[in-house]
């Protein structure tokens, strides 16, 4: 038997997610191409939410009883089926199922191996670092031009403007609100915009700050007016990558607005949320790798939670997301 977190009724955040509880479940069988991996961190994120409200689309759907909450994590690989090549000792991230207990059976071609010091907070936290790799790729911004980044605070955001620095592009972080325990310029931020400071269009300050050049990126998780505007910000060939939405409100524009300067509109959907990674791919999750390795690469840490504090952090995830990512931590 095991610690797991677990439900057996869809949940809400209304409620802080009530429907999870923690308990003592099998320990899982492993099919002959899957590895048994001892879990040593496994991170709390929005869409872990979105499956405890069965908002995922197929084949990410609870099944019941005693459906194990989380979907990406860290550990160590103790057992191996006879299909696999993987070693035992072997230090693992990967983003599958089952993360919020002891152990987690996982098919092999869903993991990443890691060197043995890479940091956990990072492990943990590793699909994040391949979104916000994916999102500067996809906004197709270059070294001396102007990337705007909304939801400013968020661990991807902060993520997305180290990774700009190295290749000399310029960020411009917008937030709600600045904090004191986060110092974004520290991050690769050229300019911060703290809306709750900001009176007027955010067009102006763009304009100001990038010298009449515009945007050349936005990579966006708000919506909403401030989208709006964001856009008319953009600089001929300017492109709009689009990765949440946290505000409730549409956000609109003219098709002049994108017609006339060229402008591109993507979404971004993570990857490996429904697929493995490919053997062609380990090129870039190497460089992933080494450069976020690094220790002046840094990542936001929220909390470090055993399993019996999960109560706290989930509160803690979901209505203080700007104090960093929370993980569940295992003990060796």
């Amino acid at each position: 038997m095991m610690k797991a977190i677990y439900f057996n009724e869809f949940g809400s955040p209304v409620d802080d997610f009530d429907a999870l509880q923690l308990g003592e479940v099998p320990l899982p069988e492993i099919k002959e191409n899957e590895v048994l991996v001892k879990m040593v961190a496994a991170s709390i994120n929005p869409g872990d939410f979105l499956f405890i409200q069965n908002l995922y689309p197929e084949p990410k759907k609870p099944v019941f009883p005693q459906q194990i909450g989380g979907n990406y994590g860290a550990g160590i690989v103790t057992k191996v089926g006879s299909k696999v090549s993987f070693k035992p000792g072997t230090f693992v991230t990967f983003g599958y199922y089952n993360t919020w207990a002891e152990y987690a059976a996982v098919p092999a071609e869903w993991l990443i191996p890691l060197p043995s010091d890479y940091p956990i907070e990072k492990a943990a936290q590793f699909f994040n670092l391949i979104t916000a790799w994916d999102l500067l790729e996809q906004s197709k911004v270059q070294s001396g031009q102007w990337l705007a980044l909304t939801a400013g605070n968020s661990s991807v955001a902060t993520m997305v403007s180290q990774l700009a620095k190295l290749r000399g592009v310029h960020v411009i972080s917008i937030v709600r609100k600045t904090h004191d325990h986060l110092d974004l310029q520290t991050l690769g931020v050229s300019h911060v915009i703290d809306l709750s400071q900001l009176s007027g269009n955010i067009k102006e300050p763009i304009m100001e700050i990038t010298q009449n050049k515009g945007l050349h990126g936005l990579i966006d998780a708000v919506g909403g007016p401030l989208s709006s505007d964001l856009i008319q910000s953009l600089s001929f060939g300017g492109q709009v990558v689009i990765y949440g939405n946290y505000s409730s409100e549409k956000f609109e524009f003219h098709n002049y607005d994108i017609l006339m300067n060229n402008i591109g509109i993507n979404a971004y959907l993570y990857q490996y949320f429904l697929t493995p990674p490919k053997p062609e791919d380990r090129k870039v999750l190497q460089k992933i790798i080494d450069v976020t390795g690094k220790a002046e690469f840094q990542v936001s840490i929220g909390g470090m939670h055993r399993l019996e504090d999960f109560k706290n952090a989930v509160h803690g995830s979901l209505h203080f997301p700007e104090q960093g990512k929370r993980f569940f931590t295992f003990p060796l």
